[in-house]
């Protein structure tokens, strides 16, 4: 009999073991008669901002608003430029480019793939020396794969040329630097809840932290039409409003994330001992950081031959991401990139890979992972 499938994520998964409280939620939230916005709406940006130990959250309807409305509220717009990396998802530029800003992108060190300060300060001295007409306004990493970012070095820079320093922390819930919980480190961040995140939704959700009231009503304005009271625009915006059922189920969610965190971090603790010695370049985590592990991802040199390995053998993988932002079709020629290029992002595209990660992965299923790896080293010898 064919072992079952081990998906590389499973949403389902948190969904079925929570179903008692996630259809609760759900019911109370139905029962309300309220389905825009409302008290369950508000009730998880209390404890989401709570859990963060940050002043304010903003919900809104999935991740890539969420970044727009944070650059829109602090007035990041048309002839300003937003320094992030091309080793992100689309999602991350092209909000950048639905607010009016300019995206320059810059490399990412070799070792946690975050934001490279040294390729930061080429690309803004850079800008400043052949755009003198556009304005260095904000600085954009990415905590990928949930490791954080260098926080102190970028702010350096920011600070240097006068640019707000924000946060993209779609992929790091739970993660923290230098013991502070990412999303409370600049001056705003954004936050995905897209199913598969640490701190998933049932669909799509996002929001935005900031310690800041006035940036955090700016955005409450933005999410819906620009109003400061209702039915009245006092500014341009947009509709991107999280309805009650995702924020009911997110405040179910919510309440298990230190534990998923945990189990992620437990289950990447067995890949890294288990996988010693396979040939795969596996994570590292900077001694200030704490990994939250939304991906476990290694690099294999003979990535093809390696996932179809895993494949016939009943082990989903994937690729994030196959094609760096700057090098897609929609993107590729025109978008800014720091003056030495991206060789570090380029390198890796070839070889990174996502093992199977998400917190009800069972040890079984988990050493079978490592057990089957371990075989395609032997067999590769």
């Amino acid at each position: 009999m064919p072992l079952a499938n081990i998906p590389f994520a499973n949403p389902h998964a948190a969904y079925a073991a929570r179903k008692e409280a996630i259809l609760e939620a759900i019911t109370r939230a139905l029962d309300s008669g309220y389905y825009i916005l409302g008290s369950e709406v508000e009730q998880f940006e209390k404890d989401f901002a709570a859990y963060l130990g940050i002043a304010h959250t903003s919900a809104c309807a999935n991740g890539t608003d969420a970044i727009e409305l944070m650059l829109r509220a602090l007035g990041v717009g048309p002839g300003k430029a937003v320094f992030t990396v091309s080793h992100t998802a689309v999602a991350t530029v092209s909000a950048i480019e639905r607010a009016g800003a300019m995206p320059v992108l810059v490399d990412i060190d070799p070792v946690h793939y975050t934001m490279c300060p040294a390729s930061l300060e080429q690309a803004v001295q850079h800008l400043v020396r052949t755009l003198p007409q556009v304005t260095p306004a904000a600085v954009l990493p990415v905590h990928i794969y949930g490791h954080p970012c260098n926080m102190d070095a970028l702010a350096e820079i920011a600070a240097r040329h006068n640019m707000r320093l924000l946060e993209d922390c779609a992929q790091a819930h739970g993660a923290q630097y230098k013991g502070k919980m990412v999303g409370t480190l600049g001056k705003a961040a954004s936050f995905s809840f897209y199913p598969t995140k640490n701190l998933g939704a049932l669909g799509d959700a996002g929001g935005v932290a900031t310690s800041t009231a006035t940036l955090h009503n700016e955005v409450c304005a933005l999410r819906q039409y620009g109003w400061k009271e209702r039915y009245i625009s006092a500014i341009p915006g947009i509709n991107s409003r999280m309805d009650p059922v995702q924020a009911a189920i997110l405040g179910v969610q919510l309440t298990h994330l230190a534990e998923d965190t945990a189990a992620r971090i437990r289950i990447a603790g067995v890949y890294t001992s288990g996988l010693a010695g396979t040939g795969l370049c596996l994570p590292q985590v900077a001694p200030w950081a704490k990994h939250a592990f939304h991906l476990y991802v290694v690099q294999c040199k003979e990535r093809s031959a390696f996932m179809q390995y895993m494949q016939e053998h009943g082990i989903g993988t994937a690729i994030h991401y196959p094609v760096p932002v700057h090098l897609q079709p929609a993107y590729a020629g025109r978008v800014l990139c720091a003056p030495k290029g991206l060789p570090v992002t380029e390198q890796i595209m070839h070889t990174i890979v996502s093992l199977p990660m998400f917190p009800q992965l069972t040890d079984a299923q988990v050493e079978r992972v490592c057990t089957t790896i371990q075989a395609w080293a032997k067999a590769g010898a």
